[in-house]
């Protein structure tokens, strides 16, 4: 239910800054990021519910995002929406430091909002996606993924700071859901969570 709202949130503040924000003038200063970005992120996920083995996770990821609207002039209630999206593309490599597989390779393809205050080096933001991947599977041992081929989904939230115009880090937390959408049973999944640290690189 908390993932179904946070899209529901998400999808208000694209519509907003697509169709109601735009680039008006204000009387603070004019909301203008940079197009692309270039991110490394490193977490640390464990195991959290519905399998029976404790996995481990130590997720790699390269990010790719551009920028797309800005909803630069809210009002009254609406200001704290004050922000820009970015489409993401992310690379994983993700080693499986305590489970029965080794590893996991995967895509993974969302959004992030990035909430915007005037004169703030904080930026909040909120993210997710969806995605396909590969796992060494071991479909004969209780616990573990049924094939190689799966999907993925990441949600996470977290706050950046601006060291400069185009250096930023970020922490946050990070969800992570593997699982190949029921095409073998038993299919026991994996759910993740766990901390995230990154870095990124803007023009």
């Amino acid at each position: 239910m908390k993932f179904f709202s946070a899209g529901i949130l998400g999808t208000v503040l694209f519509a907003r800054s697509v169709f109601g924000g735009g680039f008006e003038g204000t009387e603070t200063e004019p909301l203008n990021p940079p197009r692309f970005e270039l991110a490394f992120q490193s977490s640390y996920l464990l195991g959290v519910f519905g399998n029976p083995d404790s996995y481990e996770i130590a997720p790699q990821f390269v990010t790719g995002r551009i920028r797309w609207g800005a909803n630069d002039s809210p009002e009254g209630f609406w200001s704290w929406t004050r922000g820009y999206n970015q489409f993401c593309l992310t690379l994983m490599a993700e080693p499986i430091v305590r489970g029965i597989e080794n590893f996991y390779y995967g895509v993974n393809f969302g959004g992030r909002y990035n909430f915007v205050r005037p004169n703030w080096r904080f930026v909040p933001y909120f993210s997710g996606g969806l995605g396909l991947g590969w796992i060494d599977s071991h479909p004969d041992m209780r616990g573990s993924q049924g094939q190689d081929f799966t999907f993925n989904i990441l949600t996470g939230a977290g706050v950046a700071y601006e060291l400069n115009d185009h250096w930023r880090i970020d922490v946050g937390i990070l969800y992570e859901h593997l699982s190949n959408g029921g095409q073998t049973d038993p299919n026991p999944s994996l759910n993740l969570f766990g901390p995230q640290i990154g870095v990124s690189y803007s023009f």
